[in-house]
């Protein structure tokens, strides 16, 4: 299926071009930092855009509304398998390699990731919402969602790097060797096959859901984001005299990364992770004024605040702790073909799961629907 292979001569010679192309339109004035964030703006606004028009959002399509969630659930695992199949291309032919990333420690933290998984599942039924969903809901004048982006923001930056550093220390010493087998791409079959797999299985539950062509079409395209996102931070923007950190979509680290930057900005250069959450958000805006659903929103109740504000709390800690959300562990992980991110959607799936099955009834009995509008 993948058997397309680039040498090392052959490979040096596309990024030389690549080069070329940005120095005549003058971008070797402009650091890789710089780019990154200009590039970021412009995946995050397609993101923030579509998200807004197809309702995008894992919460919904796991445990929302009856006569919603199989559409939802068409268009998550359609942008899924576009996601794998990209990525993996790109594998294949030598323009990514997923070596070195933390995706791929050796070490597995298990105890971290479940932990952490099931807290963020539990916090996205709280808010009625990931946090990509959230970020997008934001863009529309929704000030609850903003309000649990910057709570979520402050925490997960507590979490990687404050006073909740212990924790997250202690709880990721816990660990189970992976030794060769960080990937399914290790395992008998190898990447073809699981590439194969997975995005058949996506699709086939794609097809299930009634999903129309068209919103298909468009959930293609979000998925193939993912792709476009790995490719311009790990090739196109990769300068050896100033590199920069290949990644692609994700919420937690960028989250932090933005609230860090915006009260320290004479101080740390702007890079990916702010300009994607700014590129969502301006996204969702304009799709969301273009089609009159821009809406000032507010908190109704104290409890229902209450609530809202555990959820950012558990997805904060909980996002950091597994290593990213839905979209960065999910729609973004599992292309990569990592146990750890699968474990990690497995472990928010979980814990979604529970609160809705279990805690919803006492969490909402007093507090008004509020969907994904």
């Amino acid at each position: 299926m993948f058997q397309i292979s680039l040498t090392k001569p052959q490979r040096n010679a596309t990024l030389k071009g690549v080069v070329d192309m940005f120095e005549q339109f003058g971008f070797e004035t402009v650091t890789p930092m710089t780019a990154a964030f200009i590039f970021a703006l412009i995946i995050g606004g397609l993101f923030g855009a579509l998200s807004q028009h197809l309702k995008f959002c894992f919460r919904s399509a796991l445990v929302g509304n009856q006569s919603s969630k199989p559409v939802l659930r068409g268009i998550w695992f359609t942008a899924l398998g576009a996601a794998l199949l990209g990525t993996q291309l790109l594998v294949a032919t030598g323009y990514l390699s997923f070596e070195d990333h933390r995706l791929f420690a050796q070490d597995l933290p298990i105890l971290a990731i479940i932990v952490g998984g099931l807290f963020f599942g539990i916090g996205m039924v709280f808010t009625r919402g990931c946090i990509s969903r959230l970020t997008v809901l934001a863009g529309t004048g929704n000030l609850r969602a903003l309000t649990v982006i910057i709570l979520f923001a402050v925490i997960a930056h507590a979490t990687l790097k404050g006073i909740l550093a212990p924790v997250r220390i202690w709880l990721g010493s816990v660990t189970v060797p992976l030794d060769e087998t960080a990937s399914l791409a290790d395992l008998p079959g190898g990447a073809t096959f699981w590439t194969g797999a997975l995005a058949l299985a996506a699709f086939a539950l794609a097809l299930k859901s009634g999903l129309k062509w068209r919103s298909g079409i468009l959930a293609l395209i979000l998925g193939l984001l993912v792709p476009v996102a790995w490719i311009g931070t790990g090739f196109i923007l990769q300068d050896e005299f100033d590199p920069i950190v290949m990644q692609s979509l994700s919420f937690t680290s960028p989250a932090a990364d933005l609230l860090f930057w915006s009260i320290a900005s004479s101080s740390i250069p702007v890079g990916f992770g702010a300009g994607f959450i700014l590129g969502v958000m301006a996204g969702a805006a304009l799709a969301a004024l273009s089609k009159g659903e821009f809406l000032w929103q507010a908190f109704e109740t104290a409890q229902q605040t209450r609530y809202y504000f555990l959820g950012a709390f558990l997805m904060g800690v909980g996002g950091v702790l597994a290593g990213g959300c839905t979209v960065g562990a999910g729609l973004a992980g599992i292309p990569t073909l990592s146990i750890a991110a699968i474990l990690a959607l497995a472990a928010i799936a979980a814990g979604g799961l529970f609160a809705q099955y279990v805690l919803h009834p006492k969490v909402h009995s007093n507090v008004s629907a509020i969907g994904v509008h």
